[in-house]
């Protein structure tokens, strides 16, 4: 039995915008888009009549063997807004299993490239880096609370060091340190060149490990890296993409161009689960061959390509241009960059990273040392439970408090979510 009079459960029953309500009538600005998905709000006319359109002509069929008619149109799309040379479309049906996908396809990439590829075998990540659940993201993740316990399953990666500026590991700052890290990375890459397939990285900012911004040139560099040593650069674009930085995929910010990209979260508005893996024809080619030589990627998943995830994707791609929300949303970046500005005043702030409309808010109990809270205080907890309270639902990320509104959120109830955000920090200001 549910225990629906349980005052600390709140139970959505409907949504409008960017509007959450619950069983009880209350109404709360939804801060997170409901875990990084929603662009376009809650009961979306246009998304929801894209999908009962599709309901009434099929609502699944196998892609093993087959194609479907959204499925293809959504692989165009996707093709024409990605980094243009990614030409070839894998679906899968979340953010891991799309890293899993290319995790796959870049070792086997190599293994059939001939004789004096075969020690390309390993994967390069970044530390502190999240990818997903499944054991092979699990494998090039880094968060240790999240993946530690599993270490025993796991397979070895080579790790460069993410850029962590306000927790720089060298004990430099920016911009005077000259990206140090980056050179870092080169050194790694290089040194690992023979035994690397593949190294896997979030671009601009890493999500799960605490809204951690890369400053400019960082990617640029691992990028041409990557490419000087025949690495196949992977991005990790589940929380980037979509408008999230700003621009369609964060890739755009310094004209980087993987070989592989992986997104999900936002690609169907954030309406059905839905993810694909994107490749260069090189790769594409790379499998084929005689029936006989089994180089075929042998990988599917059940709901691949599903019609009608497929469905809400491709008008949720039909909308960004519809509503030309990629450039609606550029005024409120500078109201979201300058308002943010004041939570560095309140005491037990310890940094605040943002890229887009995408924010994370460091909580410290020591601003001078960067002295982190003990885990049992809970203090982002505390603080997502006080914007309960006053109608906003928000999650932590530990004590980084995080905000990420769905992109048609208009400047006054940005400003309102914000204000909220800010009141429910100061009021667990213990300092």
């Amino acid at each position: 039995m549910l225990n629906w009079e349980n005052e600390q459960n709140i139970i959505i029953e409907r949504g409008e915008g960017v509007y959450l309500y619950d069983i009880r009538g209350n109404r709360y600005i939804d801060g997170v888009s409901s875990l990084w998905v929603n662009i376009f709000g809650h009961n979306n006319r246009e998304l929801n009549e894209a999908i009962k359109e599709q309901v009434d002509k099929i609502s699944h069929s196998t892609l093993l063997g087959l194609a479907n008619v959204p499925s293809a149109i959504l692989a165009q799309k996707l093709i024409e807004i990605a980094p243009k040379n990614l030409k070839k479309v894998f679906y899968s049906d979340s953010g891991s299993t799309s890293v899993e996908i290319a995790l796959k396809v870049a070792f086997q990439y190599f293994k059939q490239s001939g004789a004096k590829f075969k020690n390309k075998q390993k994967i390069i990540a970044a530390t502190s880096a999240y990818h997903g659940d499944t054991l092979g993201s699990v494998s090039v993740g880094g968060v240790e609370l999240f993946h530690s316990i599993y270490k025993p399953l796991l397979f070895d990666a080579i790790r460069i060091t993410y850029p962590y500026c306000y927790r720089c590991p060298f004990n430099l700052k920016y911009p005077d340190c000259e990206l140090h890290c980056a050179k870092e990375a080169e050194k790694v890459i290089g040194f690992h060149a023979d035994e690397a397939c593949a190294l896997i990285i979030e671009p601009m900012i890493q999500g799960a490990s605490g809204m951690i911004t890369m400053p400019i040139g960082y990617m640029k560099k691992i990028e041409k890296a990557c490419k000087d040593n025949n690495v196949l650069l992977i991005l990790d674009e589940v929380a980037t993409g979509f408008g999230r930085t700003g621009k369609m995929f964060a890739a755009f910010h310094e004209d980087i161009h993987p070989d592989i990209m992986c997104i999900a979260k936002g690609i169907t508005g954030g309406y059905l689960p839905m993810a694909a893996t994107l490749f260069t024809k090189e790769i594409y080619e790379g499998f084929l061959g005689n029936y006989e030589d089994n180089k075929t990627f042998f990988h599917g998943h059940t709901y691949t390509g599903n019609q009608l995830a497929a469905a809400a994707a491709v008008k949720s791609a039909e909308l960004f241009e519809k509503y030309d929300l990629l450039n609606k949303i550029k005024p409120l970046i500078p109201f979201f960059n300058e308002t943010l500005k004041d939570f560095k005043l309140l005491n037990i702030v310890g940094d605040v990273r943002n890229i887009g409309l995408m924010a994370g808010i460091e909580l410290v109990k020591d601003g001078n040392t960067k002295e982190t809270f003990a885990q049992k205080e809970r203090i982002g907890h505390k603080v997502i439970l006080k914007a309960r309270d006053m109608g906003v639902i928000i999650r932590p990320l530990g004590d980084v408090i995080v905000i990420m509104p769905p992109l048609i959120i208009d400047r006054q109830t940005l400003d309102t979510l914000l204000s909220v955000v800010y009141d429910s920090i100061k009021s667990v200001n213990i300092n």
